[in-house]
């Protein structure tokens, strides 16, 4: 009995000590707090709550030296461990609004909408948080509202873009087709002028009538004629490729 009344206030020693060291670190972190030396304030605040997170004034004021060192998404780990550990309302209030106020912050908009609505809850009658949360509604419909703009104004570019295409896509169109029609004109000329031609040929190796020729004329004059119509077929089938060979140089 004697060893468990040595053990008992062992332990209610060692608890005053650690209690007495914590008070100490948290007094030394307030000290530099004030001073606005945020940085040395937060090394004795994390002293202050150890490894196991002790009290809530130590976690609290670790989280506010976070912030003024606009360690913003560290801060919003801190306030969200502290309300995620409490079952107090006048704590998870202020958690909260902490929460809201490094959420605002890292311009993450509406989850601090959110995070300031949770400490309303806790406490309804607090007019700062009130008014912050009417901060962050309207921050976060600007937001909406500009992206929406953006998103306007993108869909309109790419609208203007798809239109100049069109445009662009028609123009070459018409001009392949003027091309065509300008190749199927000169296809038509030429073949114009290559009846004309024959005609012509016919007309000038004409038979006389055949009382008037010998009957070797007659078979020389058609082999000059055979000659003849052989070569302006000749002309014509050089043409004719000529005239392919420009019309795919011009597709292309």
């Amino acid at each position: 009995m004697k060893q468990l009344i040595i053990v008992v206030l062992l332990v209610l020693q060692a608890s005053f000590l650690f209690a007495q060291q914590e008070k100490k670190y948290i007094k030394k972190g307030n000290d530099l707090y004030q001073q606005q030396n945020y940085k040395d304030a937060e090394s004795n605040y994390r002293l202050s709550v150890g490894k196991k997170d002790k009290t809530v004034e130590g976690n609290f004021n670790l989280g506010d030296a976070l912030y003024k060192q606009k360690k913003y998404s560290e801060a919003g780990q801190q306030f969200n461990k502290i309300a995620s550990g409490s079952n107090n309302k006048q704590v998870l209030a202020k958690a909260y609004h902490n929460l809201g106020n490094s959420l605002l912050e890292s311009k993450k908009l509406e989850e601090s909408v959110a995070a300031y609505k949770k400490s309303l809850l806790n406490n309804p009658q607090d007019e700062e948080t009130r008014y912050n949360l009417a901060y962050a509604q309207e921050k976060l419909k600007q937001k909406q509202q500009q992206d929406k703009k953006n998103k306007d104004n993108k869909n309109n570019k790419d609208k203007n873009k798809d239109d100049k295409n069109k445009d662009k896509d028609k123009k070459d169109q018409d001009k392949k087709n003027d091309n065509k029609n300008k190749d199927d004109k000169d296809k038509k000329n030429q073949d114009d002028k290559n009846k004309d031609q024959d005609k012509k040929d016919q007309q000038n190796g004409q038979q006389p009538q055949p009382n008037n020729v010998s009957k070797d004329d007659a078979e020389r004059m058609l082999e000059a004629l055979n000659n003849d119509e052989k070569q302006t077929q000749d002309k014509l089938k050089n043409k004719k490729l000529k005239g392919a060979k420009l019309r795919i140089s011009k597709d292309w």
